[in-house]
C-alpha cells in the first residue's frame, strides 16, 4: 500500500463524526455551501460510518481483468482522423499482426490505418467505413450526396460535449443529426467484422468472438463519461456482452504507447535528442530529411504485416535504471496526451507519476486554421454554404490540403500548391458573381496566390503559420508539465501519434527542451499506440500504479455538532440530530493508487429499523470535498441493499462498501456482513 494512500485515509478516518476527532474536516465544513439538504427533500434512508471509519485492503495481487482465458487479443485504435486494428495470439505474444491493407488510400500517406469516416444511407443504415465510405461518397452525384449521411472527425465530440449522454447527437456533412452512440457502434461493429473475417481466414474455420479479448484505446485526458460511452458503444456493437465486461479493456492511448516504447531497439526508432547518426542520417542536422529517410526505411520493410516484439528487452531498456522517469507525448488528430511514467525494475512495471494532462491540440487544429484562412479570403457565409451544398467537394478540398500539410517542414523554401475542386470555383462564381482569382486579389492575404492551373499557391511561411497556434498550445503544455515538481530528471521524451511525424512539431519540442532529455520517435509512429494496446491486452497488469483522475466518496450522515456544522444541514431522525450530505472520501483526486487496490469502508443504518440500505457514490474533480451539495459534485452510482426479512444479532448492522481503483475504470460493491448479501454499483457517468 502506498504511503500516499495511507496518509490520505488517515485524514479520511477523521471524518467519522461518531467520534470527536474531526480537526481534519473543520475547514471543509466551514466553507461548505449552505444549500438545502437533498436528504431532507428526498427522504434518503441514511447511513453513518461505523467506528473505525474504514478498513483498507491492499489487493495488488488481484487483477481486475481476470476471468475467461482468451486465444487472441484484438486492439482497436479508434482515432480522430484515422483508425485501425491489430492482434496477437496469446501463445505468440511477441508477434503483433496489423490489419490487412485497405482499399483506396492517398498518395504519400500510409494506408496501414483507414480514415475515421463513416457513411450512412439516406434511410440511416450503415453503408461503409474508411476509404470505402469516402470514395463512395465522393463519387455520388451532388443531387444524391446531399441525402446521404457522411461523418468524419467525430471522435472529438466525446471530449468537447459538456453533458455527454447516450442521447448526444452528431451532425453529418449535410447538416442532418444522428445519435452519436449509433455512429460509434457502427464503427466498432465494422472493425469487429473485419477482425473476425481475418482471424477466420487464418484459422480455416469461423472464429468465435468469445475467444477474443478486445481492447479499445481512448485519450487519457478523456473524462469518465467519454470512457464509459466507448464501452456502451462496444456493447451496442456486439463486441462483448454486457454481462462479461472483463472481455473488453479500455486502454489509455499514451499508456499503450509507453508499454510499446519500452520494447524499442535502436533500429526501431529515431533519436532526435542526440547528435548520433542512426539509419544513415543525423536527425538533429535536418529533422525533415531525417523523417523522410526514416519513412522510406519503414516502407521498404512493409512486405509483412507482422511486428516482432523482442522477447529480450531492447537496447533502450539497457539504458534505464530503477526509478528512471520518462514522458510520453501522444500527438493525435484530435488531442495531445501527456503522461509521466517511472520504471520499476526488475519486472519493468510502470508507475504513473503525474496524472494525464493535455488538451484538444491535435492535428485537426491545423485544418481549422486552414478553414479560417478560406473564410478570410472567400467569406464565412460562402464557406458555410459550400460545405452544405457541395459536401463531397469540401471533402475533396480537405484531402488535397492534408497531403500538402504533410509536406510542411522548417527548411522548406518552395510554395505548396493546393488543388481547388472545380465545383468550388464554379459555385463561388455563382454565389458572389466574380471569380476566385478576384477574391484572392481583394482579400489582402498576400502570402496566398492564385495559380492559373486552378490551385492556391501558399508560401511555406503561410503553411507554417497554420501550424503555429496548435504547436504553441502543445509547447506551452509541455513547458508547464516540466515545471511541475513531480516532473524532473526526465531521461526520455517519447513523441508518438500521427502528428508526431510533423518536422515542425519535432523542431518545436527540441527547441523547448534544450537538451534536457532525449527525444525518441518510434518508426511507424502512427501505429505505436495500436501495437502497445495489444501488449496491454496481453498483460493488463503492466501498469502498476496510476493517479486517480477524480475524488470518489459516498454520502453519509454524521452526528450534528452545534457551531461546527451548518444549521441547514441538520436533520432530526427519531430524536437524534444528524448532519446530512457529508461527503465521505474513499480516494482523492491525483492520489496514487495501486492496480486492483480496494478501499473498504464500514457503515451502519442511521435508523436501525431500515429495511433498504441506499448508498450513493459521488465524484468530483476537486481534491477536497466536504459535502455532496458542493458545486462540481455529481452522483455516479447507487448501491441498494434490501435487508427485508433478515435478522442480525449484532447491535448494529454492518454494511461494507468496497471500491476498487487503479484500473482505467472503477468498480464498487456493498456487502451486508450479517447475511453476505452483495450488490454491485452501476457506475453511470452518462446519466443526466
Amino acid at each position: 500500500m502506498c504511503n500516499c494512500l495511507g496518509e490520505t485515509q488517515g485524514k479520511i478516518k477523521q471524518l467519522d463524526m461518531m467520534t470527536e476527532k474531526e480537526s481534519a474536516t473543520d475547514n471543509i465544513i466551514a466553507d461548505a455551501m449552505a444549500t438545502p439538504s437533498p436528504a431532507k427533500s428526498m427522504g434518503d434512508p441514511g447511513i453513518t460510518p461505523l467506528s473505525p471509519s474504514h478498513i483498507q485492503k491492499n489487493d495488488t495481487d488481484s487483477n481486475a481483468h481476470t476471468g475467461p482465458s482468451f486465444i487472441v487479443v484484438v486492439a482497436v485504435d479508434f482515432g480522430t482522423t484515422s483508425s485501425g486494428y491489430a492482434y496477437a495470439f496469446t501463445k505468440e505474444p511477441e508477434c503483433i499482426h496489423t490489419m490487412r491493407r485497405w482499399e483506396g488510400g492517398d498518395p504519400g500517406v500510409s494506408n496501414q490505418k483507414t480514415p475515421t469516416t463513416i457513411l450512412l444511407t439516406p434511410d440511416r443504415k450503415f453503408h461503409s467505413f474508411g476509404y470505402a465510405a469516402r470514395d463512395f461518397y465522393h463519387d455520388l452525384d451532388p443531387s444524391e450526396s446531399r441525402h446521404w449521411l457522411y461523418l468524419e472527425k467525430f471522435k472529438m465530440k466525446l471530449h468537447t460535449t459538456a453533458n455527454l449522454s447516450i442521447d448526444t447527437e452528431l451532425h453529418a456533412a449535410n447538416g442532418k443529426r444522428v445519435k452519436a452512440i449509433d455512429i460509434f457502434a457502427y464503427a466498432l461493429a465494422f472493425f469487429k467484422e473485419q477482425a473476425l473475417k481475418e482471424l477466420s481466414d487464418q484459422a480455416g474455420a469461423e472464429f468465435d468472438n468469445t475467444n477474443i479479448r478486445w481492447v479499445i484505446t481512448v485519450p487519457a485526458i478523456w473524462k469518465m463519461p467519454a470512457k464509459q460511452f466507448m464501452r456502451e458503444a462496444a456493447y451496442k456493437a456486439g463486441l462483448v456482452p454486457r454481462d462479461i465486461p472483463e472481455q473488453l479493456i479500455i486502454a489509455l492511448e499514451p499508456e499503450a504507447a509507453s508499454i510499446y516504447c519500452r520494447k524499442l531497439r535502436l533500429h526501431q526508432m529515431i533519436d532526435i535528442g542526440t547528435k548520433t547518426t542512426q539509419n544513415g542520417f543525423s536527425p538533429t542536422e535536418n529533422v525533415g530529411a531525417g523523417m523522410t529517410q526514416a519513412k522510406e526505411h519503414v516502407r521498404s520493410k512493409r512486405q509483412s504485416r507482422t511486428f516482432l516484439v523482442e522477447n529480450v528487452i531492447g537496447e533502450l531498456w539497457s539504458e534505464l535504471e530503477e526509478g528512471d522517469r520518462y514522458v510520453v507525448v501522444d500527438c493525435g488528430g484530435g488531442t495531445v496526451d501527456l503522461t509521466v511514467h517511472q520504471i520499476q525494475l526488475p519486472e519493468g512495471h510502470l508507475k504513473e507519476l503525474y496524472k494525464a494532462s493535455g488538451g484538444p491540440y491535435g492535428s485537426i487544429g491545423i485544418d481549422y486554421e486552414f478553414e479560417k484562412l478560406l473564410c478570410k479570403i472567400f467569406g464565412p457565409d460562402f464557406i458555410d454554404q459550400f460545405k452544405i451544398k457541395r459536401p463531397a467537394a469540401w471533402v475533396d478540398l480537405m484531402i488535397a490540403f492534408e497531403s500538402r500539410k504533410r509536406a510542411a517542414a522548417p527548411d522548406r523554401t518552395n510554395p505548396l500548391n493546393i488543388n481547388l475542386p472545380f465545383s468550388f470555383i464554379d459555385y463561388y462564381k455563382k454565389f458572389r458573381g466574380h471569380s476566385v482569382e478576384h477574391a484572392l486579389r481583394k482579400s489582402n492575404v498576400d502570402f496566398v496566390k492564385w495559380s492559373s492551373q486552378g490551385m492556391l499557391r501558399m508560401n511555406p511561411d503561410a503553411m507554417n503559420a497554420l501550424f503555429k497556434p496548435t504547436i504553441d498550445h502543445i509547447i506551452q503544455h509541455l513547458t508547464d508539465l516540466f515545471d511541475k515538481p513531480e516532473v524532473y530528471d526526465i531521461k526520455f521524451l517519447f513523441l508518438v501519434g500521427g502528428f508526431a511525424e510533423s518536422p515542425l512539431l519535432q523542431q518545436a519540442v527540441q527547441n523547448m527542451l534544450h537538451g534536457r532529455s532525449r527525444i525518441i520517435i518510434p518508426h511507424d509512429v502512427g501505429l505505436t499506440i495500436l501495437k502497445g494496446a495489444v501488449l496491454f491486452g496481453l498483460d493488463p497488469g503492466v501498469i502498476k500504479v496510476r493517479r486517480s483522475p477524480l475524488t470518489y466518496g459516498v454520502g453519509v450522515l454524521n452526528r450534528y455538532i452545534e457551531g461546527k456544522h451548518p444549521p441547514d444541514k441538520m436533520l432530526v431522525k427519531d430524536g437524534t440530530r444528524w448532519c446530512t450530505d457529508v461527503f465521505d472520501t474513499f480516494i482523492a483526486c491525483d492520489q496514487s493508487v495501486a492496480l486492483g487496490e480496494t478501499v473498504k469502508r464500514s457503515y451502519t443504518p442511521a435508523k436501525p429499523s431500515q429495511q433498504v440500505i441506499v448508498i450513493h457514490v459521488y465524484c468530483s474533480e476537486k481534491e477536497r470535498v466536504g459535502f455532496i451539495s458542493e458545486p462540481g459534485v455529481r452522483k455516479c452510482g447507487t448501491l441498494r441493499l434490501d435487508v427485508t426479512g433478515t435478522e442480525t444479532s449484532a447491535a448494529r448492522r454492518e454494511i461494507q462498501t468496497h471500491m476498487q481503483f487503479g484500473d482505467t475504470e472503477i468498480r464498487a460493491m456493498a456487502v451486508d456482513v450479517a447475511t453476505s448479501r452483495t450488490v454491485k454499483a452501476s457506475i453511470d457517468f452518462l446519466a443526466q
